[in-house]
């Protein structure tokens, strides 16, 4: 059964979208197969991995709202073992349709019950606010993953997403531990940043990855191309940080197993 992954930040504009794609990119190249649900009306997931968005095809809106099964939404991306349930922006319109819905926090985690079983990893790219399809989002994931930016205000706004992790741990009865805390858009060449990344490591401590995400000019061209970074240039430093991410995630969950298995 696949591990959820929610990832999610309130704060626009932190590599969110850019962490889906490529750590999904990342996770595939190891010979897994992958799912990424792009769980924000902007669609930015699915145009950054080359899905079209065509009049009348079937997206995450119309399984959150109409009956629609996932499985006949999910598409295959060019990325090997990549899969992506893709939207548009009808999805804006899920906040609406979904309040009066009995169960409306677990639509998302009972739609991923249909086909979970088939993925090693799922990602759900969370859209930047504390609204229904966030609250889905992470009530469905087994772990959050935060990105936050080396900037000023990296920490703007962080508070109040762990409290609401906090009240979804005490309302859902979910321990929803973090995945962690990925330091993105590091330029180490400013003092500005390494005094941010510094700050946060002194912050969080150990929930904090170890991989940090560079700022990349073939980051930000990538998904323009329709393709992860890994796909577009694949020697570049982008492509070798989110290939790191990859491989911690995984030794830190055959640790995690172990340490399971021992008791």
């Amino acid at each position: 059964m696949a591990k959820v992954i929610a990832i999610t930040n309130q704060k626009g504009g932190v590599g969110k979208t850019t962490t889906a794609i490529n750590l999904g990119a990342s996770l595939a190249a190891n010979d897994l197969k992958v799912l990424v649900v792009d769980a924000d009306p902007q669609g930015n997931t699915t145009t950054g991995l080359g899905i079209e968005k065509k009049e009348g095809g079937a997206t995450l809106y119309n399984a959150l709202t109409q009956g629609v099964s996932l499985a006949d939404v999910i598409v295959k991306t060019a990325c090997e073992g990549l899969f992506l349930v893709p939207t548009d922006k009808n999805l804006v319109a899920a906040n609406l349709d979904l309040v009066d819905r009995p169960q409306r926090e677990f639509i998302l985690d009972q739609l991923l019950a249909q086909v979970k079983d088939s993925y090693a990893y799922v990602l759900i790219d969370c859209p930047p606010a504390l609204d229904l399809l966030t609250l889905n989002g992470l009530v469905a994931a087994d772990t959050v993953l935060i990105p936050i930016q080396c900037e000023f205000f990296a920490l703007e706004g962080i508070s109040q997403l762990i409290d609401t992790i906090e009240r979804i741990r005490e309302s859902f009865n979910k321990t929803l531990p973090l995945e962690g805390i990925l330091l993105t858009m590091y330029d180490d060449r400013t003092n500005l940043a390494r005094q941010v990344a510094d700050d946060l490591r002194e912050f969080f401590q150990h929930e904090i990855f170890a991989t940090v995400i560079p700022r990349s000019i073939k980051l930000a061209e990538a998904p323009s191309y329709g393709k992860p970074i890994l796909m577009y240039d694949p020697r570049s430093k982008g492509a070798e940080s989110y290939i790191k991410l990859a491989k911690e995630i995984l030794e830190n969950d055959q640790r995690n197993r172990q340490t399971q298995s021992a008791r």
